[in-house]
């Protein structure tokens, strides 16, 4: 099959294959809204960058990672750029022992391969050697190691108005004091509860959806000064800096990386 996104009866069919996988190849941007099936499903790109809203978190996603979303949980996707995609969907009944929540996963180069011999059974019936296989993508989904690439979304009301309006503009450099009087919230009650509801302080919270966000930028060729400015850095060294402390590597590394 050549689709991204199966239909959306296939793809919340209670019965069926066991695993269904396919690949779509786009020369320009594509985004899904969200939306939520019946089966769970991973996905990833083996070339490009992808953002995923799954749950009550983001990732923005390179080719050596993958989302693996549980069944009926709303998600969108974004690709930025050109790039080469696949999605797994797993049949509900063979996700119990698999992750209860949305989670980045560090890709293998076995998994990369069995899901591209997958992606040529299209949607019928599995005979034995197919089903071996399509047992290692469980697998893998199992016990591949998780990454933190994600920004939880907080889900008090005002702390998600603050982190929504962030998330659209990264490079407003308002206080917290000053978002907590936009919010209507007490700056030392934002700044506990950012911490409980993320694992960051709003510090590094801003930090992370403007990292994020210069992934897809540098995704979309933007050059690395022109990225530092869009996204509020008066001083381009102090982003490189941060950028290498998070990926480390520097973003004109992590350009080379994406094109070698």
């Amino acid at each position: 099959m050549s689709s991204f996104l199966l239909s959306p009866t296939t793809a919340s069919a209670l019965d069926g294959p066991l695993i269904v996988a396919v690949t779509q190849h786009e020369t320009t941007a594509r985004i899904t809204d969200r939306h939520q099936h019946a089966r769970g499903q991973l996905l990833g790109a083996s070339q490009g960058l992808l953002s995923v809203d799954a749950g009550n978190s983001r990732w923005v996603v390179p080719a050596t990672h993958a989302v693996w979303i549980p069944p009926d949980v709303p998600h969108g996707v974004r690709s930025h750029g050109p790039f080469v995609g696949w999605s797994v969907y797993v049949t509900t009944s063979a996700c119990a022992d698999l992750p209860g929540e949305p989670c980045i996963l560090t890709t293998s180069g076995l998994l990369r391969e069995v899901v591209a011999r997958a992606a040529g059974w299209g949607d019928v019936a599995l005979d034995a050697p197919q089903l071996r296989l399509a047992h290692v993508i469980l697998d893998e989904i199992r016990t591949l190691p998780r990454a933190s690439l994600g920004l939880p979304i907080p889900q008090e009301p005002r702390l998600r108005r603050i982190a929504l309006a962030l998330s659209e503009q990264p490079a407003d450099n308002r206080r917290l004091e000053n978002w907590a009087a936009w919010a209507a919230i007490a700056p030392r009650t934002l700044t506990r509860r950012f911490v409980a509801e993320t694992g960051f302080s709003f510090t590094e919270w801003r930090q992370r959806v403007r990292l994020l966000r210069a992934l897809e930028l540098l995704a979309a060729g933007e050059p690395v000064t022109t990225v530092a400015l869009e996204l509020g850095y008066d001083n381009v060294s102090a982003f490189i800096a941060l950028f290498r402390r998070t990926f480390g590597v520097t973003p004109g590394k992590w350009v080379g990386n994406r094109t070698d």
